[in-house]
Protein backbone atom coordinates (compact mmCIF):
# COMPACT_ATOMS: atom_id res chain seq x y z
CA UNK A 1 0.00 0.00 0.00
CA UNK A 2 1.34 3.49 -0.78
CA UNK A 3 2.97 5.41 2.05
CA UNK A 4 2.68 9.12 2.79
CA UNK A 5 4.06 11.61 5.26
CA UNK A 6 2.56 14.81 6.53
CA UNK A 7 4.50 17.38 8.44
CA UNK A 8 2.83 19.53 11.04
CA UNK A 9 3.71 23.05 12.11
CA UNK A 10 1.98 24.90 14.95
CA UNK A 11 -0.08 27.83 13.68
CA UNK A 12 0.73 29.72 16.88
CA UNK A 13 4.19 28.93 18.22
CA UNK A 14 3.39 30.17 21.74
CA UNK A 15 0.89 27.32 22.17
CA UNK A 16 3.88 25.07 22.88
CA UNK A 17 4.73 26.95 26.06
CA UNK A 18 1.71 29.03 27.12
CA UNK A 19 -1.13 27.62 25.02
CA UNK A 20 -4.74 28.20 25.98
CA UNK A 21 -6.88 25.26 27.06
CA UNK A 22 -8.62 25.03 23.66
CA UNK A 23 -5.34 24.26 21.90
CA UNK A 24 -4.35 21.77 24.60
CA UNK A 25 -7.69 19.98 24.16
CA UNK A 26 -7.27 19.83 20.38
CA UNK A 27 -3.71 18.48 20.76
CA UNK A 28 -5.07 15.80 23.12
CA UNK A 29 -7.68 14.86 20.50
CA UNK A 30 -4.92 14.83 17.84
CA UNK A 31 -2.83 12.42 19.92
CA UNK A 32 -5.78 10.11 20.60
CA UNK A 33 -6.72 10.17 16.92
CA UNK A 34 -3.19 9.11 15.94
CA UNK A 35 -3.19 6.41 18.64
CA UNK A 36 -6.31 4.92 17.07
CA UNK A 37 -4.82 5.03 13.58
CA UNK A 38 -1.64 3.41 14.89
CA UNK A 39 -3.60 0.61 16.54
CA UNK A 40 -5.44 0.10 13.24
CA UNK A 41 -2.14 -0.26 11.36
CA UNK A 42 -2.58 2.94 9.35
CA UNK A 43 0.02 5.12 11.09
CA UNK A 44 3.52 3.67 10.96
CA UNK A 45 5.23 6.33 13.05
CA UNK A 46 4.34 9.74 14.45
CA UNK A 47 6.28 12.17 16.56
CA UNK A 48 7.61 15.67 17.00
CA UNK A 49 10.80 17.49 17.61
CA UNK A 50 11.59 18.29 21.23
CA UNK A 51 12.05 21.98 20.55
CA UNK A 52 9.62 24.75 21.47
CA UNK A 53 10.72 27.35 18.95
CA UNK A 54 10.46 28.07 15.22
CA UNK A 55 12.24 24.77 14.47
CA UNK A 56 9.39 22.74 15.98
CA UNK A 57 7.53 20.32 13.72
CA UNK A 58 5.84 16.95 13.82
CA UNK A 59 5.51 14.12 11.32
CA UNK A 60 3.06 11.35 10.62
CA UNK A 61 4.08 8.49 8.32
CA UNK A 62 1.14 6.36 7.24
CA UNK A 63 -0.39 4.16 4.56
CA UNK A 64 -3.36 5.03 2.37
CA UNK A 65 -4.97 3.69 -0.79
CA UNK A 66 -4.37 6.89 -2.77
CA UNK A 67 -3.19 10.46 -2.49
CA UNK A 68 -6.83 11.56 -2.26
CA UNK A 69 -7.48 9.27 0.72
CA UNK A 70 -4.17 10.35 2.28
CA UNK A 71 -5.21 14.00 1.92
CA UNK A 72 -8.56 13.20 3.54
CA UNK A 73 -6.87 11.40 6.44
CA UNK A 74 -4.60 14.41 7.00
CA UNK A 75 -7.56 16.83 6.86
CA UNK A 76 -9.41 14.75 9.49
CA UNK A 77 -6.57 15.11 12.02
CA UNK A 78 -8.14 17.23 14.79
CA UNK A 79 -5.09 19.52 14.96
CA UNK A 80 -5.43 20.27 11.24
CA UNK A 81 -9.23 20.38 11.18
CA UNK A 82 -9.35 22.90 14.04
CA UNK A 83 -6.49 25.06 12.73
CA UNK A 84 -4.06 24.40 15.59
CA UNK A 85 -1.47 23.02 13.14
CA UNK A 86 -0.75 23.44 9.43
CA UNK A 87 0.00 20.27 7.50
CA UNK A 88 1.77 19.43 4.27
CA UNK A 89 1.42 16.05 2.55
CA UNK A 90 4.04 14.23 0.48
CA UNK A 91 4.30 10.74 -1.00
CA UNK A 92 6.82 8.78 1.06
CA UNK A 93 8.51 5.40 1.21
CA UNK A 94 10.17 3.92 4.26
CA UNK A 95 13.52 2.60 3.03
CA UNK A 96 14.80 1.07 6.29
CA UNK A 97 12.95 -0.10 9.38
CA UNK A 98 14.76 -1.19 12.52
CA UNK A 99 12.04 -3.49 13.80
CA UNK A 100 12.30 -1.95 17.26
CA UNK A 101 10.65 1.12 18.66
CA UNK A 102 11.77 3.67 21.21
CA UNK A 103 12.86 2.08 24.47
CA UNK A 104 11.44 4.87 26.65
CA UNK A 105 7.79 4.21 25.88
CA UNK A 106 7.68 6.95 23.26
CA UNK A 107 6.02 9.55 25.47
Amino acid sequence: MPQFIYSLLPTRLEMLTVGPEREAEVVRQHFEHLQGLTAAGVVLVAGRTQTADERTYGIVVFVAQSEASARQLMAEDPAVKHGVMRAELSPFRVALWSGTGPNDGGA
